[in-house]
Order: structure tokens, then sequence, then C-alpha cells
């Protein structure tokens, strides 16, 4: 079997895999909706209030966006390693001609087209339910290699912090704790202004930043996106090969 279809192969069996699991399923999409109606439709955004939520609804949909794009990878790779580590499953994929890096890369195939998914409903709903402006056919397009950017940023970073733990409660622990800090601190719902002068430099730190600055440029500052684009695939890359290296071979 060549690379192409073992990576096919081991793809259709995580998708099975998922939706198996039906209550993954369900907060997988209803979680970042639930987040639309509650902060989109119920609280709403008040321009020039001041504080928190003071911008126009246009520039939070990156913020919605980031919500899906960063906890469902890292949530869902920390617990599949550690899920597969428990069935002693690494011990017989290391028998058969499947590899490290086309394991992780079917799991991140997978998670983009779940993504993928989420990713549409949450715009449907912004637009929907705010005022914010329906993005342009480019950015609709271009919303595309961001989001698997993105995804694959956080499925690399998820498999590494799943190596790290040695369970599926561990991982989902991790995964949070390096989540929460990373939604509110990477220009997603909290603009830049509102932090201390001396942390700021610190945004630039985060995978995050480059997804929801690049998001945000292309479907409502209409500002330049090709630098955070760029980075962000660069950082993809890496975390995909890094994630890559951490996957178990044995136990």
């Amino acid at each position: 079997m060549t690379a192409l279809g073992r990576i096919t192969a081991e793809t259709r069996a995580a998708g099975r895999s998922f939706l198996r699991r039906r209550t993954a399923v369900f907060f997988t999409f209803f979680f970042p909706a639930l987040l639309v109606v509650i902060f989109g439709a119920l609280i709403t955004t008040q321009p020039t209030g001041g504080g928190l939520f003071a911008e126009p609804a246009g520039y939070y949909l990156p913020g919605y966006l980031a919500v899906v794009v960063l906890f469902t990878p890292l949530s869902r790779l920390g617990s599949e390693i550690n899920r597969t580590r428990a069935d002693s499953r690494f011990e017989k994929l290391a028998t058969t001609p499947l590899t490290r890096g086309e394991w992780l890369l079917a799991h991140t195939l997978i998670n983009v087209a779940i993504i993928g998914v989420a990713c549409v409903l949450i715009l449907g709903l912004v637009v929907a339910l705010t005022d914010a402006p329906v993005p342009s056919l480019l950015a609709l397009l271009m919303l595309v290699p961001f989001v698997v950017c993105g995804v694959t940023v956080f499925c690399g970073i998820g498999t590494v912090l799943g190596s790290l733990v040695d369970s599926q409660d561990g991982a989902i622990a991790a995964s949070n704790t390096v989540a929460l800090p990373l939604l509110f601190l990477s220009e997603t719902f909290v603009p830049p202004e509102l932090l201390p002068q001396w942390f700021r430099p610190a945004i630039s730190a985060s995978p995050l930043t480059y997804f929801a600055r690049g998001v945000r440029d292309l479907t409502y500052t209409g500002a330049p996106w090709g630098e955070s684009f760029i980075i962000l695939a660069g950082l993809a890359v890496v975390a995909l090969y890094v994630g890559a290296r951490a996957v178990p071979q044995t136990e």
C-alpha cells in the first residue's frame, strides 16, 4: 500500500471513530454555536461603549472561529494519543508500514474536515445573528487555508501535550490549560489596547494571534493579511514535524 493509501485508510478510520462518539460530535458543534448566540446575539457588542465587546460585531468573527480551531484539535489529538496508547495500538501500528508522520497527517485531515464544517456553521450564525458584514468571496476562499493551517498547528501541539501526559483526563486538562489563556490573549476577543503595555509583545508568541489577526484583516479591516498567513503556514509545518516526532511508537 502506498503512503497515500495508508493515510486515506487511517483518515477513514479516524472519521468513523469520531462519528461513533455522538457526545463529542454534538459538543464540537454546539459549544462554539452557543458562544455566538450568547455573545453575538444576547449580549451583543457595544461599539464606542468601552470595555470588552466594545468593537463592532465583525471584529469578533476571528474569535468565534478561533474557539473551534484551538480547542477541538488540542483536546482531540491529546485524547486520541492517550486512547491509542491505552489500547496498545501504537505497538500494533509499529508493526505496519504506517509511519508516525502519516498517522498524525491522517488525524489532522479528519480534524480539518470536522472543524471546517464547524467554521461554516459559526460563520453562518455570526452573519445571521449579528450585524457583522458578509465577507467577500475572496475572503471566504482564503479562510480555507487559514483554517487548515490553524488546525494543523494545534493538532501538532495537541499531539505533543498528549505524549507528555499519561491519561485522557490529563490530556483534556492540559489542553484546556493551554487553550484558555491563548483564547483571550491572542487578539481574539480582547483587543491589545486593553492589555497592559508590558504584556503586548508577548501576544506575538501565540500561534493563535496570527490566525486571528490574519482572519480579521481578511474579513473585517481589509489590511494586508499575507504576513500573518506566511507565519501561520510556517508554524503549521513546524508543528506537524514536531508532533510527528512526539507520536509514541511503543511503550
